[in-house]
């Protein structure tokens, strides 16, 4: 059992990682399970080029950024499961939360964060009464969104990144995120206010 179970490794899925991973010394997250499945084939990244995001050098390369993801993901915080090569079919809620069914295997987790792209292309069974026409794109490019409350779609159910309702672009993908992992991260901490900070 998953206490919270992280469906795509782009920008969105990666930070939300990061972020659950480095809470593991606050005594709210300690004992926490944390897994990512890490498919990454139809990721944007992919094919992307960076000149505009802060902190990147000029040139960086989206397939890198995956490949690094979850190499930093590893080393740092190999608490967090890293699901290699299953691609999800199938979120049903179950008496317990959810179960999340792959190709290859079956979970069931507390909570779920979808972090997929916004393709009209999604067949995840189990999602297909929040799907709406994306609010920002153009109608042309046919998006989809998770319909959803600040990151929320239902109870112990999250979506993030351009899924969420976001435009397509790395910084706001990975803040999303983020947003998701702090708010899960604030519940786990009984509603008190919870976020992450490495100081030196």
């Amino acid at each position: 059992m998953y206490d919270v179970l992280i469906v795509g490794a782009g920008a969105a899925g990666m930070s939300c990682a990061l972020v659950l991973g480095s809470a593991k010394p606050k005594s709210f997250a300690e004992h926490k399970r944390i897994g990512l499945i890490t498919h990454q084939r139809t990721s944007h990244l992919q094919t992307a080029l960076f000149n505009n995001v802060l902190g990147f050098p000029s040139g960086t390369l989206g397939s890198d950024i995956l490949f690094q993801g979850k190499a930093q993901l590893s080393t740092l915080y190999p608490h967090v499961d890293q699901i290699k090569n299953e691609k999800v079919s199938a979120i049903l809620r179950s008496a317990e939360g959810f179960t999340v069914t792959t190709n290859k295997n079956s979970y069931t987790a507390k909570a779920v964060v979808v972090a997929v792209g916004y393709t009209n292309l999604i067949t995840i069974e189990g999602l297909e009464t929040y799907i709406e026409p994306h609010p920002r794109a153009p109608a042309a490019k046919e998006r989809i969104w998770l319909k959803n409350d600040n990151h929320l779609v239902a109870d112990g159910l999250y979506v993030a990144g351009t899924l969420a309702g976001w435009r397509s672009q790395f910084a706001i993908a990975s803040g999303s995120g983020a947003q998701v992992a702090t708010d899960i991260l604030t519940l786990w901490n009984d509603g008190n206010d919870a976020h992450v900070h490495d100081k030196t």
